[in-house]
Protein backbone atom coordinates (compact mmCIF):
# COMPACT_ATOMS: atom_id res chain seq x y z
CA UNK A 1 0.00 0.00 0.00
CA UNK A 2 1.31 3.66 -0.38
CA UNK A 3 -0.15 7.33 -0.01
CA UNK A 4 -0.04 9.94 -2.26
CA UNK A 5 -0.56 12.52 0.57
CA UNK A 6 1.20 10.78 3.25
CA UNK A 7 1.80 13.69 5.61
CA UNK A 8 -1.77 13.89 6.22
CA UNK A 9 -1.22 10.47 8.60
CA UNK A 10 -0.34 13.08 11.08
CA UNK A 11 -3.23 13.47 11.93
CA UNK A 12 -3.22 9.99 13.63
CA UNK A 13 -0.96 11.60 16.41
CA UNK A 14 -3.97 13.85 18.07
CA UNK A 15 -6.18 11.39 17.26
CA UNK A 16 -3.75 8.86 19.40
CA UNK A 17 -3.58 11.68 21.84
CA UNK A 18 -7.13 12.12 22.44
CA UNK A 19 -7.92 8.22 22.95
CA UNK A 20 -4.77 8.34 25.74
CA UNK A 21 -6.76 11.33 27.32
CA UNK A 22 -10.16 9.27 27.46
CA UNK A 23 -8.48 6.96 29.29
CA UNK A 24 -6.89 8.76 31.53
CA UNK A 25 -9.68 11.31 32.43
CA UNK A 26 -11.79 7.73 33.04
CA UNK A 27 -9.15 6.29 35.28
CA UNK A 28 -9.13 9.74 37.39
CA UNK A 29 -12.78 10.17 37.36
CA UNK A 30 -13.00 6.61 38.98
CA UNK A 31 -10.58 7.22 41.78
CA UNK A 32 -11.82 10.71 42.58
CA UNK A 33 -15.69 9.20 42.83
CA UNK A 34 -14.69 6.40 44.98
CA UNK A 35 -12.74 8.55 47.40
CA UNK A 36 -15.37 11.00 48.04
CA UNK A 37 -18.27 8.95 48.00
CA UNK A 38 -19.66 5.55 49.89
CA UNK A 39 -20.07 2.71 47.73
CA UNK A 40 -23.69 2.11 48.75
CA UNK A 41 -24.39 5.80 48.30
CA UNK A 42 -22.86 5.73 44.44
CA UNK A 43 -25.27 2.71 43.49
CA UNK A 44 -27.98 4.86 44.14
CA UNK A 45 -26.72 7.91 42.87
CA UNK A 46 -24.94 6.40 39.97
CA UNK A 47 -27.24 3.62 38.83
CA UNK A 48 -24.74 1.08 37.48
CA UNK A 49 -24.57 0.67 33.62
CA UNK A 50 -22.65 -1.45 31.71
CA UNK A 51 -19.27 0.25 30.79
CA UNK A 52 -18.41 -1.38 27.70
CA UNK A 53 -21.54 0.87 25.85
CA UNK A 54 -20.03 3.51 26.75
CA UNK A 55 -16.76 2.17 25.67
CA UNK A 56 -18.37 0.89 22.51
CA UNK A 57 -19.88 3.97 21.40
CA UNK A 58 -16.15 5.94 21.73
CA UNK A 59 -14.29 3.60 19.85
CA UNK A 60 -16.35 3.11 16.78
CA UNK A 61 -16.07 7.00 16.91
CA UNK A 62 -12.24 7.21 16.99
CA UNK A 63 -12.09 4.58 14.54
CA UNK A 64 -14.01 6.24 12.33
CA UNK A 65 -11.95 9.58 12.72
CA UNK A 66 -9.26 7.54 12.14
CA UNK A 67 -10.11 6.23 8.62
CA UNK A 68 -11.07 9.56 7.63
CA UNK A 69 -7.56 10.86 8.47
CA UNK A 70 -6.06 7.84 6.64
CA UNK A 71 -8.38 8.29 3.84
CA UNK A 72 -7.03 12.25 4.14
CA UNK A 73 -3.61 10.91 3.01
CA UNK A 74 -5.59 9.17 -0.47
CA UNK A 75 -4.34 5.55 0.05
CA UNK A 76 -3.46 3.13 -3.20
CA UNK A 77 -2.91 -0.72 -3.75
CA UNK A 78 -2.66 -2.62 -5.98
CA UNK A 79 -6.08 -4.61 -6.68
CA UNK A 80 -6.31 -7.80 -9.56
CA UNK A 81 -8.80 -6.86 -12.24
CA UNK A 82 -10.12 -9.10 -14.93
CA UNK A 83 -8.04 -7.90 -18.87
CA UNK A 84 -10.74 -6.60 -21.01
CA UNK A 85 -11.14 -7.62 -24.66
CA UNK A 86 -8.13 -9.87 -23.91
CA UNK A 87 -7.58 -12.66 -26.46
CA UNK A 88 -6.32 -16.02 -25.57
CA UNK A 89 -5.99 -18.81 -28.60
CA UNK A 90 -5.19 -22.48 -26.75
CA UNK A 91 -3.52 -24.64 -29.12
CA UNK A 92 -3.65 -28.35 -28.50
CA UNK A 93 -1.46 -31.20 -30.35
CA UNK A 94 -3.91 -34.00 -31.13
CA UNK A 95 -1.07 -36.27 -32.88
CA UNK A 96 -1.24 -39.66 -32.20
CA UNK A 97 1.60 -39.69 -30.33
CA UNK A 98 -0.95 -37.85 -27.73
CA UNK A 99 -1.91 -41.52 -27.07
CA UNK A 100 0.52 -42.46 -24.84
CA UNK A 101 -0.84 -43.40 -21.39
CA UNK A 102 2.83 -41.90 -19.83
CA UNK A 103 0.00 -39.17 -18.00
CA UNK A 104 -3.04 -41.09 -16.95
CA UNK A 105 -4.79 -41.87 -17.92
CA UNK A 106 -2.92 -40.73 -21.72
CA UNK A 107 -1.96 -37.66 -22.80
CA UNK A 108 -4.74 -36.03 -24.99
CA UNK A 109 -7.46 -37.49 -22.08
CA UNK A 110 -5.27 -35.15 -19.27
CA UNK A 111 -4.49 -32.28 -21.94
CA UNK A 112 -8.18 -31.87 -22.49
CA UNK A 113 -9.07 -31.57 -19.07
CA UNK A 114 -6.63 -29.48 -17.72
CA UNK A 115 -7.50 -27.07 -20.83
CA UNK A 116 -11.72 -27.46 -20.11
CA UNK A 117 -10.73 -26.56 -16.58
CA UNK A 118 -8.25 -23.26 -17.61
CA UNK A 119 -11.03 -22.05 -20.00
CA UNK A 120 -13.55 -22.43 -17.28
CA UNK A 121 -11.88 -20.04 -15.04
CA UNK A 122 -10.87 -17.54 -16.91
CA UNK A 123 -12.44 -14.33 -16.81
CA UNK A 124 -15.88 -14.00 -18.83
CA UNK A 125 -14.02 -10.83 -20.14
CA UNK A 126 -11.34 -12.69 -21.79
CA UNK A 127 -11.72 -13.98 -25.55
CA UNK A 128 -10.55 -17.41 -25.45
CA UNK A 129 -10.46 -19.44 -28.83
CA UNK A 130 -9.82 -23.26 -29.48
CA UNK A 131 -7.00 -24.44 -32.47
CA UNK A 132 -6.10 -27.90 -33.04
CA UNK A 133 -3.36 -29.08 -35.00
CA UNK A 134 -1.76 -32.58 -35.98
CA UNK A 135 -0.69 -32.40 -39.76
CA UNK A 136 -2.47 -29.41 -40.35
CA UNK A 137 -4.43 -26.71 -38.20
CA UNK A 138 -7.62 -26.27 -37.55
CA UNK A 139 -10.15 -23.62 -36.25
CA UNK A 140 -12.37 -25.90 -33.52
CA UNK A 141 -13.73 -22.39 -32.06
CA UNK A 142 -13.08 -18.65 -33.27
CA UNK A 143 -12.19 -16.42 -30.24
CA UNK A 144 -15.24 -16.29 -27.75
CA UNK A 145 -16.56 -14.68 -25.11
CA UNK A 146 -18.84 -18.07 -24.83
CA UNK A 147 -16.32 -20.24 -23.04
CA UNK A 148 -19.16 -23.02 -22.79
CA UNK A 149 -18.73 -23.28 -26.43
CA UNK A 150 -15.02 -24.06 -26.29
CA UNK A 151 -15.21 -26.16 -23.91
CA UNK A 152 -17.63 -28.53 -25.95
CA UNK A 153 -14.86 -28.07 -28.75
CA UNK A 154 -12.53 -29.56 -26.29
CA UNK A 155 -14.77 -32.62 -26.28
CA UNK A 156 -14.57 -33.39 -29.73
CA UNK A 157 -10.63 -33.23 -30.20
CA UNK A 158 -9.51 -35.79 -32.94
CA UNK A 159 -6.17 -37.73 -33.37
CA UNK A 160 -4.37 -37.63 -36.86
CA UNK A 161 -0.83 -38.22 -37.94
CA UNK A 162 2.57 -35.73 -37.94
CA UNK A 163 2.71 -32.32 -35.98
CA UNK A 164 2.61 -28.97 -37.49
CA UNK A 165 3.42 -26.44 -34.39
CA UNK A 166 4.12 -23.44 -36.63
CA UNK A 167 1.08 -24.01 -38.80
CA UNK A 168 -0.52 -24.32 -35.47
CA UNK A 169 0.88 -20.71 -34.42
CA UNK A 170 0.15 -18.94 -37.55
CA UNK A 171 -3.58 -19.67 -37.44
CA UNK A 172 -3.65 -19.24 -33.63
CA UNK A 173 -2.37 -15.81 -34.92
CA UNK A 174 -5.01 -15.54 -37.85
CA UNK A 175 -7.56 -15.79 -35.17
CA UNK A 176 -6.29 -13.23 -33.09
CA UNK A 177 -5.84 -10.85 -35.80
CA UNK A 178 -9.26 -11.48 -36.93
CA UNK A 179 -10.73 -10.37 -33.27
CA UNK A 180 -8.74 -7.21 -33.66
CA UNK A 181 -9.96 -6.33 -37.16
CA UNK A 182 -6.47 -6.98 -38.77
CA UNK A 183 -7.76 -9.93 -41.21
CA UNK A 184 -10.65 -11.66 -42.48
CA UNK A 185 -10.33 -14.24 -40.01
CA UNK A 186 -9.55 -17.68 -42.37
CA UNK A 187 -6.99 -18.49 -40.05
CA UNK A 188 -3.71 -17.27 -41.07
CA UNK A 189 -2.66 -20.52 -43.16
CA UNK A 190 -3.27 -19.08 -46.14
CA UNK A 191 -0.09 -17.74 -47.41
CA UNK A 192 -0.10 -15.02 -45.04
CA UNK A 193 2.42 -14.27 -42.49
CA UNK A 194 -0.03 -14.25 -39.64
CA UNK A 195 1.20 -10.44 -38.26
CA UNK A 196 -1.13 -7.61 -37.71
CA UNK A 197 -2.68 -8.66 -34.91
CA UNK A 198 -2.46 -8.16 -31.71
CA UNK A 199 -0.54 -5.06 -31.98
CA UNK A 200 -1.91 -3.41 -35.20
CA UNK A 201 -5.72 -2.91 -33.61
CA UNK A 202 -6.88 -3.21 -36.82
CA UNK A 203 -9.37 -0.28 -37.28
CA UNK A 204 -8.26 1.35 -34.05
CA UNK A 205 -5.24 2.54 -32.88
CA UNK A 206 -5.31 0.43 -28.94
CA UNK A 207 -3.71 -2.78 -28.96
CA UNK A 208 -5.74 -6.03 -27.78
CA UNK A 209 -3.82 -8.05 -25.21
CA UNK A 210 -3.28 -11.15 -26.64
CA UNK A 211 -1.69 -14.90 -25.74
CA UNK A 212 -1.12 -17.94 -27.42
CA UNK A 213 -0.85 -20.81 -25.25
CA UNK A 214 0.80 -23.75 -27.27
CA UNK A 215 0.48 -27.46 -25.62
CA UNK A 216 2.82 -30.12 -27.34
CA UNK A 217 4.50 -33.07 -26.92
CA UNK A 218 6.67 -34.05 -30.13
CA UNK A 219 8.62 -32.26 -32.48
CA UNK A 220 7.50 -30.07 -35.91
CA UNK A 221 7.06 -32.46 -38.72
CA UNK A 222 4.87 -30.43 -41.02
CA UNK A 223 4.02 -27.18 -42.24
CA UNK A 224 5.85 -23.89 -41.63
CA UNK A 225 8.83 -24.32 -38.85
CA UNK A 226 8.21 -22.94 -35.42
CA UNK A 227 11.13 -20.14 -36.57
CA UNK A 228 9.01 -19.14 -39.01
CA UNK A 229 6.01 -18.99 -36.51
CA UNK A 230 7.86 -17.25 -33.83
CA UNK A 231 9.59 -14.74 -36.14
CA UNK A 232 5.39 -13.80 -37.53
CA UNK A 233 4.14 -14.00 -33.47
CA UNK A 234 7.19 -12.05 -32.55
CA UNK A 235 6.75 -9.47 -35.18
CA UNK A 236 2.47 -9.11 -34.16
CA UNK A 237 3.53 -8.53 -30.72
CA UNK A 238 1.94 -12.04 -29.42
CA UNK A 239 3.74 -14.11 -26.96
CA UNK A 240 3.69 -17.83 -27.16
CA UNK A 241 3.67 -19.53 -24.11
CA UNK A 242 4.31 -23.05 -25.08
CA UNK A 243 4.28 -26.13 -22.39
CA UNK A 244 6.42 -29.62 -23.20
CA UNK A 245 3.52 -32.35 -22.38
CA UNK A 246 4.86 -35.95 -21.12
CA UNK A 247 7.64 -37.97 -20.29
CA UNK A 248 10.68 -39.43 -21.91
CA UNK A 249 9.44 -42.88 -21.43
CA UNK A 250 6.33 -42.41 -23.30
CA UNK A 251 5.16 -44.57 -25.89
CA UNK A 252 2.95 -46.06 -28.24
CA UNK A 253 1.53 -48.65 -30.76
CA UNK A 254 2.13 -48.62 -34.47
CA UNK A 255 -0.27 -50.53 -37.28
CA UNK A 256 2.31 -53.63 -36.06
CA UNK A 257 1.85 -53.65 -32.51
CA UNK A 258 5.85 -52.47 -32.42
CA UNK A 259 6.11 -49.78 -29.26
CA UNK A 260 7.41 -46.22 -30.95
CA UNK A 261 8.91 -44.01 -28.51
CA UNK A 262 7.39 -40.51 -28.75
CA UNK A 263 9.94 -38.27 -26.28
CA UNK A 264 8.86 -34.59 -25.50
CA UNK A 265 10.74 -31.94 -27.75
CA UNK A 266 11.34 -29.57 -24.79
CA UNK A 267 14.19 -27.39 -26.74
CA UNK A 268 11.96 -26.97 -29.54
CA UNK A 269 9.69 -25.41 -28.00
CA UNK A 270 11.25 -23.35 -25.19
CA UNK A 271 13.15 -21.72 -28.25
CA UNK A 272 10.00 -20.56 -29.50
CA UNK A 273 8.58 -19.22 -26.27
CA UNK A 274 11.36 -17.88 -25.55
CA UNK A 275 11.52 -15.99 -29.19
CA UNK A 276 8.08 -14.80 -28.97
CA UNK A 277 8.22 -13.39 -25.29
CA UNK A 278 6.04 -15.75 -23.70
CA UNK A 279 6.86 -18.91 -21.07
CA UNK A 280 7.95 -22.06 -21.20
CA UNK A 281 6.66 -24.92 -19.11
CA UNK A 282 7.13 -28.56 -18.94
CA UNK A 283 4.24 -30.84 -17.11
CA UNK A 284 4.85 -34.66 -17.03
CA UNK A 285 1.33 -35.02 -15.32
CA UNK A 286 -2.31 -34.66 -14.79
CA UNK A 287 -1.12 -32.48 -11.83
CA UNK A 288 1.57 -30.43 -13.06
CA UNK A 289 -0.15 -29.58 -16.10
CA UNK A 290 -2.89 -27.78 -13.80
CA UNK A 291 -0.86 -26.11 -12.06
CA UNK A 292 0.95 -24.78 -14.71
CA UNK A 293 -2.41 -23.72 -16.84
CA UNK A 294 -3.13 -21.84 -13.46
CA UNK A 295 -0.26 -19.78 -13.19
CA UNK A 296 -0.44 -19.04 -17.07
CA UNK A 297 -4.53 -18.11 -16.43
CA UNK A 298 -3.67 -15.46 -13.30
CA UNK A 299 -0.56 -14.05 -15.95
CA UNK A 300 -2.83 -13.53 -18.59
CA UNK A 301 -6.78 -13.23 -17.55
CA UNK A 302 -5.59 -10.79 -14.95
CA UNK A 303 -3.97 -7.66 -14.70
CA UNK A 304 -3.01 -5.31 -11.51
CA UNK A 305 -3.68 -1.93 -11.61
CA UNK A 306 -3.84 0.72 -8.69
CA UNK A 307 -6.56 1.79 -6.97
CA UNK A 308 -7.34 4.45 -4.31
CA UNK A 309 -8.97 3.44 -1.61
CA UNK A 310 -10.07 6.91 0.03
CA UNK A 311 -13.74 6.66 -1.08
CA UNK A 312 -14.21 3.32 0.88
CA UNK A 313 -12.70 4.56 3.66
CA UNK A 314 -14.99 7.72 4.17
CA UNK A 315 -17.72 5.43 3.46
CA UNK A 316 -16.45 3.03 6.54
CA UNK A 317 -15.97 6.12 8.60
CA UNK A 318 -19.47 7.52 7.80
CA UNK A 319 -21.44 4.21 8.55
CA UNK A 320 -19.26 3.67 11.63
CA UNK A 321 -20.21 7.33 13.09
CA UNK A 322 -23.38 6.69 12.01
CA UNK A 323 -23.75 3.08 14.06
CA UNK A 324 -21.73 5.00 16.64
CA UNK A 325 -24.61 7.67 17.02
CA UNK A 326 -27.61 5.65 16.94
CA UNK A 327 -26.61 3.28 19.69
CA UNK A 328 -26.02 6.31 21.88
CA UNK A 329 -29.49 7.97 21.24
CA UNK A 330 -30.54 4.10 22.31
CA UNK A 331 -28.58 3.94 25.35
CA UNK A 332 -27.79 7.30 26.35
CA UNK A 333 -30.68 9.27 24.65
CA UNK A 334 -27.80 11.54 22.87
CA UNK A 335 -25.94 11.87 19.94
CA UNK A 336 -22.23 11.82 21.47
Amino acid sequence: MSFHSPWFLLLLVPLAGLALAAVLLRRRRDRYAVRFASLPMLDRVVPERPAWRRHLTGGLALVALGLLATAAARPEMDVRVPRERATVVVAIDTSLSMQADDVEPNRMRAATEAAERFVDELPEEVNVGLVAFAGSASVLSPPTHDHDAVKAALGGLRMAERTAIGEAVFTSLGQIAAMAGGSDGTGGTGGGDGTGGAGAGGASDEAVPARIVLLSDGSNTSGRTPDDAARAATEAGVPVSTIAYGTPEGVVADETGRQVPVPVDTAALARLAEETGGTAYTAASGDELRDVYDDIGSSIGWRTEPRELAPYLAVAAFLLTLTAAALSLRWFARLV
